[in-house]
């Protein structure tokens, strides 16, 4: 049935209005556990006040909107490198 959805919306050239996690990353290019991440630093608000582990949503058009935003995608992807360079570096003292 959700996948009956789907195609039906993909048919309305619309999206739906709440994306999950998996969604977002898709949209934007990145991995699903970079929401997280985007999240924590604040450039992505999940819909509500989700407990932390339960599925987060977010405004499908929102987050279409932000990702026409060069210097917000920008943000982005600086985000995401510095937290895997900090990660990175903190498995090279370990080692």
């Amino acid at each position: 049935m959700k996948e009956e959805l789907n195609q039906f919306m993909r048919l309305l050239g619309q999206p739906p209005a709440r994306l999950t996690a998996e969604q977002v990353a898709g949209v934007l290019n990145c991995q699903p556990s970079d929401v997280r991440i985007l999240v924590a630093v604040k450039l992505l608000k999940p819909l509500g006040n989700p407990p932390a582990n339960s599925v987060k949503y977010f405004s499908a058009a929102e987050v279409l909107e932000q990702a026409k935003d060069r210097t917000w995608l920008a943000k982005v992807t600086n985000a995401l490198n510095q937290h895997w360079q900090k990660r990175n570096a903190a498995k090279k003292v370990l080692c």
